[in-house]
């Protein structure tokens, strides 16, 4: 593999996880500065990368290694040139961070290879020997788009950063507007795609959306006059737009536009707020250097295992799993995009997005303002959050109220959790009711760790006496305990025999039938912005190894994510078993790395993850044995992982999770009413709700217990397992890294949408993600 090397365009994550993997696999890793730029001009533009020149970029936004528009690389001309440099320098194998401009710029580059080697060797650039050596370019490419436009993939790099960009604008305009009972129209990027201001509406729960897919009905300038009339009420007004937002006519509408309607037909008090580059800037989210972590490692194996025949492929994300897609497969679906809202086909436009796209527009018709139906169900769902609080359990809340009203139920909250229950805190919550709580941390309605065993036949003549039909529980492993509980009390109350769903919700993501949990996300993100200030309080002292101690139980996804996002030398957990000789390759690790450029050391440890390896314990430790060669700082963080507002990642999930479990409920209900009454005693009427891999799914609590550790409180496997390799070989451990379960090439499948025949070949099918979603 010495001879193989790979050159890098563009993002932090994903730059230094291929540099970091390249190197370890034995490849030489070039950067090319500027882009195409820096490909087409070649000299000190292209420059060989080190480990070490990789260090300390992680929580760095934008890209160290510069970008840039390139005109030149257009030009067959330009490529040319582009080729010579790379032919001198023996390189094969072009790695490309960008949108589909960028990819598709590959794309042609690498089809134009053979016939660049040929004018190169008549021109007497290069020899023949130089054009046999290289008679073949791979390619590979990672998308880099805060619109997140590409379609293949369920999330760009850079998208969750933007999102978390908008949402702290949105959080910070929330309070103004309240205080003045102000109108606020935000408008945030997209040209061609409205990703981010359609999830931004429903993070904030705005009052109105202008997304350039789906562009408002004639006469809707009438329509948002009366909702922001019907909303008055609430003080807080907001409308988000998309920069490419039209009408059914192809004008543009912009934020001044809509301020103009607001002021002129309603006389509110209006404010717009133009978002601009804002979105672009800014410390990259956790969820974002994982994303480009993962990436970069998938498309370093990519290229390793490229054939001549192999076409080039974008790595890309679909669930929780990485997928290797032909590259101009989806190109051509992002094109179909653009072709169906050219001629005016706004349902294809919407359905060619992907699933997700369209679950998450259908989500925000519905929880935007009150549409109940004319007759109600008479149908009784109470909501219970359980354990310990987290950010999001409020997002879950209110998208179940809204969509329970939807559906013609009475919505009942319950406070305090299973105690509340038993003693009959419990009352009816409105539309208003929930007004809000997208944005608002911990649990309004109110959370206890108290497990519903000693309050059982309680909490039996409570739901008789307030006849509840069904029951949401929100919360951590209490809650799947709870629930569990519950069925095994049916045998004894038949009032038990009723439709339950718990909405896993716990910065411990240690909830059994689901690979995220509400609330782990915001959690995440505070642990790594903690550990970037950390590490940076001792930017200008030499020699300094940090020992951070996080939450989770048991479970050590906090302590493992966290370690890859922030870039950790280790990070302990109960998963992973470890002992002194462990513990004295690291400290062996760090006296090493202090010997380099880099002079730094970040280790995390899970809260329980040894009884006997105590934080104090490997602090004291490493103190010792790093005695004049390093010293060691301590920091346990504790509670301030569970607050905080939700990121927008926590509040989209807990939406989504909240829409789904009610209707769940609603078509359960109608299958278990027999002679008059609801009688749910199946296993599969009392289910978790989970995101697994690729899709949600409802999975029995009777079938769950199998997958439990009890004692511990976590499952007997988790899929976040396998990403701690990578962790280990981005801090410069010598270990095997596996790649039986490395994606495979994978295709996008036929979309079904109504559309004329000859465009019916191009289109886009959804993904396998999208189908099974």
């Amino acid at each position: 593999l010495g001879a193989i090397k790979v050159i890098l365009m563009c993002m932090n994550a994903a730059v230094r996880a291929t540099v970091r993997v390249g190197i370890y696999t034995g490849a030489k890793v070039y950067f090319v500065h500027e882009g195409y730029q820096g490909l087409v001009d070649g000299g000190d533009n292209i420059k060989l990368a080190t480990w070490e020149s990789v260090s300390m970029m992680l929580q760095l936004g934008g890209t160290v290694i510069g970008s840039a528009r390139c005109m030149d690389f257009r030009a067959r001309e330009g490529r040319m040139k582009a080729a010579l440099n790379l032919v001198k320098l023996g390189i094969t194998n072009l790695c490309v961070i960008g949108g589909d401009g960028s990819l598709t710029g590959a794309n042609q580059f690498r089809k134009e290879w053979a016939t660049l080697l040929v004018d190169l060797v008549k021109a007497g650039k290069i020899t023949d020997d130089e054009a046999r050596k290289s008679c073949h370019l791979n390619i590979v490419g990672m998308v880099g788009s805060i619109d997140n436009d590409f379609c293949g993939t369920d999330m760009t790099i850079g998208t969750d950063s933007a999102l978390h960009r908008i949402i702290e604008v949105v959080d910070a305009i929330t309070t103004t507007a309240q205080s003045h009972q102000r109108t606020f129209i935000l408008e945030v990027m997209g040209r061609h795609c409205g990703y981010l201001a359609l999830v931004t509406a429903l993070a904030c729960g705005a009052d109105w959306v202008f997304i350039p897919e789906m562009p408002p009905d004639d006469g809707w300038e009438g329509h948002l006059c009366r909702r922001l009339q019907r909303a008055r009420g609430s003080r807080l007004n907001v409308i988000i737009v998309a920069e490419g937002a039209m009408d059914r006519a192809g004008n543009p509408i912009s934020s001044e536009d809509i301020k103009k309607l607001v002021e002129k037909n309603l006389g509110f008090d209006t404010r717009t707020t133009v978002l601009g580059h804002v979105q672009r800037g800014g410390t990259p989210s956790a969820f974002d250097r994982i994303l480009g972590s993962r990436m970069g490692v998938e498309a370093v194996m990519a290229l390793l295992e490229a054939t001549p025949e192999t076409p080039a492929c974008v790595v890309s994300l679909s669930g929780n799993q990485a997928v290797r897609l032909p590259l101009m497969e989806c190109v051509q679906v992002t094109k179909d995009v653009t072709t169906a809202m050219a001629e005016k086909r706004w349902e294809d436009a919407i359905k060619l997005r992907g699933k997700s796209f369209e679950n998450n527009w259908n989500t925000y018709k519905m929880l935007a303002h009150i549409n109940p139906p004319d007759t109600k169900s008479n149908i009784n769902v109470a909501i219970v959050n359980i354990g310990a609080p987290c950010a999001g359990m409020n997002a879950a809340v209110r998208s179940a109220v809204r969509i329970g009203i939807i559906q013609g139920h009475n919505m009942l909250a319950v406070h305090d959790g299973f105690e509340g229950l038993a003693q009959g805190k419990i009352e009816p919550i409105t539309w208003t009711g929930v007004s809000g709580w997208t944005g608002k941390g911990g649990s309004e309605l109110g959370t206890k760790r108290v497990l519903p065993s000693e309050y059982i036949e309680e909490i039996s003549l409570t739901i008789a006496k307030f006849n509840i039909h069904s029951l949401v529980i929100i919360g951590g492993f209490e809650a799947y305990m709870g629930g569990l509980e519950l069925v095994q009390g049916r045998d004894k109350y038949e009032e038990l025999c009723i439709p339950m769903v718990v909405i896993p919700a716990t910065v411990s993501n240690n909830v059994p039938g689901s690979d995220f949990s509400i609330g782990a996300d915001t959690a995440l993100n505070t642990i790594t912005s903690t550990c970037d200030r950390i590490k940076q309080s001792a930017a200008g002292t030499k020699r300094r190894v940090f020992i951070i101690e996080t939450a989770g139980g048991y479970c050590g996804y906090l302590a493992t994510m966290a370690g890859l996002a922030a870039g950790a030398d280790a990070a302990y957990i109960y998963e992973d078993k470890f002992g002194i000789r462990d513990l004295e390759m690291n400290v062996e690790h760090l006296v090493q790395k202090m010997k380099t450029d880099v002079k730094r050391g970040l280790i995390l440890r899970n809260e329980n993850c040894n009884a006997n390896y105590t934080t104090d314990f490997i602090f004291a430790l490493y103190s010792e044995e790093g005695k004049g060669i390093f010293d060691c700082r301590k920091n346990v963080l504790g509670h301030m992982q569970q607050g905080g507002t939700p990121t927008p990642f926590d509040r989209n999930f807990g939406t989504k999770m909240g829409s789904k479990a009610v209707l769940w409920i609603t078509e359960k209900l109608k299958e278990v009413y027999r002679h008059g009454r609801i009688f749910a005693n199946t296993p599969d009427s009392a289910c978790v709700l989970g995101m697994k891999k690729r899709a949600l799914t409802f999975q029995p609590l009777a079938e769950l217990k199998e997958q439990t550790d009890f004692v511990h409180r976590i499952p007997k496997t988790s899929w976040w397992l396998k990403l701690r390799p990578i962790m280990k070989i981005l801090a410069k451990y010598n270990i095997s890294l596996d790649t039986s379960e490395h994606a495979h090439m994978e295709h996008v499948i036929k979309k079904r949408v109504s559309m004329p025949a000859p465009l019916m070949k191009k289109a886009c099918p959804p993904t396998k993600h999208e189908e099974e979603e």
